[in-house]
């Protein structure tokens, strides 16, 4: 049997309570601790889960094998670097850091202190991509559109950094094509940073991404669509299903698949076939956990690493530096609109 990772969890708000529950079910780990200067928080894990508070995070990094950062973008960092130093393994929920500069130290340190490392981009284990396995897929257009009702526990960030960067992160992860052009567009509405923002994304193979992000909305959406030669992918992370088209010169074999023809201009036909992908039905975050562990106790890559999630915010930024361009901070007009 393994040795137990003891871990120790920085940050016990409502994301960081999450984790410090499946960290409890998970086999192979300890908690050592927790560490967060925030007393009602602290509080409240402690009666609710029974682990120790440490008042120091230089103590619980020398006492733990690996330590779980799931507090404030704007912690990450230093919270990181020192541990890195003591060649303590590391998970970071994204963002990365809250600058581009401060990511590209931690995958250099990562590198050079041959620890695992790994970021929380959550998405990757969502059961809607999880059941496409990547197979097949060479997008070349895709619309994404992540829209949430507003919540203060975000706006640390950019609405980019907070919502968009997990769809930039799963973006990069099926283009297989370098950057060539970013265009975009935000506006800052309740918050000083842009609560709404739309991208343009050109890669070098010809692919084109459309990528929106609102933490202003209604209601809630996370769909992303794929386009490609003789397919088209729909994804919805909130149902954690995905519905798969395909383009066909024959009618399916199987008289049970779904399907319909098209009448082409020539006289021709074409036939759509539809689906719905296997689902894997999972806890995202149990399974990026469960990763990090076995990257740790079987010395095996970690399922996504520090080098893409520094990727994935240097997109992010050259976002951010597009919108802030011409980013204008509206003020309401008198007497409503």
């Amino acid at each position: 049997m393994a040795k137990a990772v003891r871990i120790g969890i920085f940050g016990v708000g409502h994301l960081g309570k999450i984790h410090v529950k499946l960290l409890k079910e998970i086999s192979g780990y300890t908690i050592v601790g927790f560490y967060d200067p925030d007393d009602k928080n602290a509080n409240k894990a402690e009666e609710e889960f029974g682990i120790k508070r440490f008042d120091s995070a230089k103590k619980l990094i020398e006492s733990c094998d690996a330590i779980d950062i799931v507090s404030p973008t704007t912690t990450h960092f230093e919270i990181a670097k020192d541990a890195i130093k003591k060649a303590k393994h590391i998970f970071i929920e994204k963002p990365l850091s809250s600058t581009v500069k401060e990511a590209k130290e931690l995958v250099e340190l990562v590198d050079e202190a041959r620890i695992k490392a790994m970021v929380g981009h959550v998405e990757r284990f969502n059961p809607a991509l999880l059941s496409l396995n990547k197979k097949n897929m060479k997008p070349m257009f895709i619309e994404v559109h992540r829209l949430a009702e507003f919540n203060p526990r975000g706006t640390d960030v950019s609405v980019v950094l907070d919502l968009m960067i997990h769809d930039l992160d799963i973006i990069l992860s099926l283009v297989k094509a370098n950057v060539k052009k970013v265009s975009a567009s935000g506006v800052a509405i309740l918050s000083k940073s842009p609560d709404i923002a739309n991208a343009r994304i050109e890669f070098d193979n010809g692919c084109v991404a459309n990528v929106t992000a609102s933490r202003i909305s209604v209601k809630s959406m996370r769909k992303m669509r794929i386009f490609q030669p003789g397919a088209y992918i729909s994804m919805d992370f909130l149902k954690k299903k995905s519905d798969v088209f395909r383009i066909e010169d024959a009618p399916p074999s199987n008289t049970e698949t779904n399907h319909f023809e098209i009448d082409l201009p020539d006289n021709s036909k074409k036939y759509i076939t539809y689906e719905t992908a296997e689902k894997k039905d999972v806890n995202a975050i149990q399974m990026e956990l469960e990763l990090f562990h076995k990257s740790i106790a079987q010395n095996k890559p970690v399922a996504v690493s520090v080098l893409e999630g520094y990727n994935a915010m240097h997109l992010a930024q050259q976002i951010l530096d597009k919108i802030n361009a011409q980013l204008v901070t509206p003020k309401p007009p008198k007497g409503g609109f």
